[in-house]
């Protein structure tokens, strides 16, 4: 496994992240779709095996339990000082949320961590992330709550993930000016058939030395299965009736990626979703996509793209497969 340096941090992690949403309470109300504890170990195991050492969760997913059983098995596998643990800030953790518990105010940031905290076992968070853009909290204000995390001795580093990029530019000049803590990291929404980053954030995010840790990286499984004839049941979290991803995907323009991706694939003899990961790894400023696994097979797959080499003509194949999308993954 490849270390790289997280943007211009000193951070080091492995270039894949072990995704943990898929890892908590099966039946929970959030994702009824997530495996246990002992389905989801041999994951951390195996990921474990082949060098990862970055494991991505957050406090919403599962309801908390995700962070709960991240942490536990972490802490099985690994000296608590080799992990590079991240957790993210914004949403509600209950059924039930008062007016405070969600958001970035500087209230909700400092219980945030703390429970996080707690639910993992640990005194601190490599990566602290916040989930969205606030729009109803001073910028200021969340700025200085999430950089008093880090002078507390609670977190090492702070992310940010999926907001525009002018929004994103605002908070790290707020850090800026004021001598806070700035994020070295952006997990944005990016992957072969949504490359709508590429016109402001990514861009913003290499010149500055932000890193960039994709979210589905697969397009939420798109760009592994023909869809089109699996019609909709091509895993349990689509059967569930909850998936972002098959609300998402589907339009020509995206099936022409597909189209693209399965010839490569079938000519050089590999899964498809290795090589979109592939591809992923070798874009502008990408340092360790997110990647997601219920079925072993899945993460075996994952693990060779980082060894998989597209000639520059195959790269340039699938790239101008893809036309101009419309948004996706932002908050209006």
């Amino acid at each position: 496994m490849e270390y790289v340096n997280l943007g211009r941090s000193g951070l080091k992690v492995s270039r894949l992240c072990l995704g943990c949403m898929s890892y908590g309470a099966p039946g929970n109300t959030a994702q009824p779709w997530s495996l246990g504890e002992d389905d989801s170990r041999p994951f951390f195991r195996r990921a474990f095996e082949a060098g990862i050492n970055f494991f991505d969760t957050a406090d919403v997913y599962s309801l908390g339990a995700s962070e709960v059983l991240t942490g536990k098995l972490v802490r099985e596998l690994m000296p608590r000082h080799q992990a590079v643990i991240a957790t993210k800030v914004f949403n509600a953790t209950t059924t039930d949320p008062g007016p405070n518990d969600t958001g970035l105010s500087r209230k909700h940031i400092m219980d945030a961590i703390d429970a996080s905290l707690g639910r993992l076992g640990t005194d601190y968070v490599d990566l602290f992330i916040i989930h969205r853009f606030d729009r109803h909290t001073p910028i200021e204000e969340t700025m200085e709550a999430l950089h008093d995390t880090v002078k507390g001795g609670k977190v090492r580093y702070i992310g940010a993930s999926t907001m525009y990029a002018h929004q994103f530019a605002s908070m790290q000049h707020t850090a800026q000016i004021n001598g806070w803590t700035r994020f070295v990291s952006m997990q944005n929404l990016y992957n072969m058939v949504w490359r709508e980053e590429e016109r402001d954030m990514n861009d913003f995010c290499q010149q500055t030395g932000v890193g960039l840790t994709p979210w589905a990286p697969l397009a939420g499984g798109f760009l592994a299965t023909d869809w089109r004839k699996t019609r909709n049941q091509h895993s349990e979290r689509a059967r569930s009736g909850n998936s972002y991803s098959t609300k998402t995907y589907g339009t020509p323009e995206d099936y022409r990626v597909f189209d693209a991706l399965s010839a490569v694939s079938e000519r050089l003899g590999v899964p498809a979703a290795q090589i979109a990961l592939a591809w992923l790894l070798n874009r502008p400023g990408v340092s360790a996509p997110i990647i997601g696994a219920t079925k072993l097979a899945q993460l075996e797959d994952a693990l060779a793209a980082p060894e998989l080499h597209l000639s520059a003509a195959d790269q340039q194949l699938l790239s101008d497969a893809y036309t101009p999308n419309r948004q996706l993954g932002m908050l209006r």
